[in-house]
């Protein structure tokens, strides 16, 4: 493939190390990106407010792909350009159906307006320092949300995504970022890959002439959309499987050592 014109890399597990940190070779390569006018476009399963860390620490004040796809989020000022929300309706039934399909598993909902992470007493966070609010359960479907979360520490998030399939069908696109036992519901049709074809589109380069890097389920859209998807040496099977190319560990700077044949 030629220079790209436009990188788009997942976060955990891929930009990062396990420190949660960028590594200096990572950053260097980064900078020499920047310097040649080319952007890059963070797309991630964080919210938008668990982005700004990862700006800050790579200088990046750019448009970012946030909450697998559902959000297309301005480093720069800080807003929400524009988002993919399951009105109350839809929610109220992917509520209903998720408790049939996942019994004993609690859940939660992400919202872009504050409190932006609600979820009932059940809900366990996979994840430590988690910024939740809990509500009453017959509130999660009070507002819009741009995401369900469903989690059950009992259940592999491979067989528990499995279950949402068959259980919810077309009624929303189900992935996952994390092997414990936690699975993540949006929009039908809303990936990775919706977000970063409106971020390419804002900077004018078609997907042939994107990379995308990627190491959970929730990145496979994007890969299969970019021009050329790169997974990462500790990505999950399915990754391995559909990239045109599988780079080193996200510890050893695995982006860095694609993006060093052209900057």
């Amino acid at each position: 493939m030629r220079a790209p014109r436009l990188v788009a890399s997942d976060v955990d597990g891929t930009l990062l190390g396990a420190d949660d940190r960028p590594g200096p070779r990572l950053v260097r390569v980064l900078e020499r990106m920047t310097e040649a006018g080319v952007p890059l476009v963070i797309a991630t399963g964080r919210p938008p407010r668990w982005i700004d860390p990862v700006c800050d620490a790579i200088g990046l004040r750019g448009l970012c792909v946030a909450a697998n796809g559902a959000v297309l989020w301005d480093a720069g000022s800080r807003r929400v350009v524009e988002a993919a929300e399951l009105d109350t309706d839809a929610l109220a039934e992917v509520i209903d159906r998720l408790r049939v399909a996942l019994p004993g598993a609690g859940l939660a909902v992400e919202r872009v307006d504050a409190p932006e992470f609600c979820c009932e007493p059940a809900y366990e966070p996979a994840w430590p320092g988690s910024d939740h609010v809990e509500i009453a359960t017959g509130d999660l479907a009070a507002r819009p949300a741009v995401k369900v979360l469903a989690r059950h520490r009992g259940l592999a998030s491979d067989a528990m995504a499995a279950a949402v399939r068959a259980g919810l069908g077309d009624l929303v696109d189900v992935t996952f970022s994390t092997g414990q036992g936690l699975v993540e519901c949006s929009v039908p049709g809303v990936t990775k890959a919706h977000g970063l074809a409106l971020a390419a589109a804002h900077h004018g380069v078609p997907a042939e002439e994107v990379v995308a890097f990627g190491d959970m389920p929730n990145d496979l859209e994007m890969l299969r959309w970019a021009g050329h998807g790169v997974a990462m040496g500790n990505a999950h099977p399915e990754l391995a499987e559909l990239a045109d190319e599988v780079t080193g560990h996200h510890d050893d700077d695995g982006v860095a050592m694609v993006l060093e044949r052209w900057f």
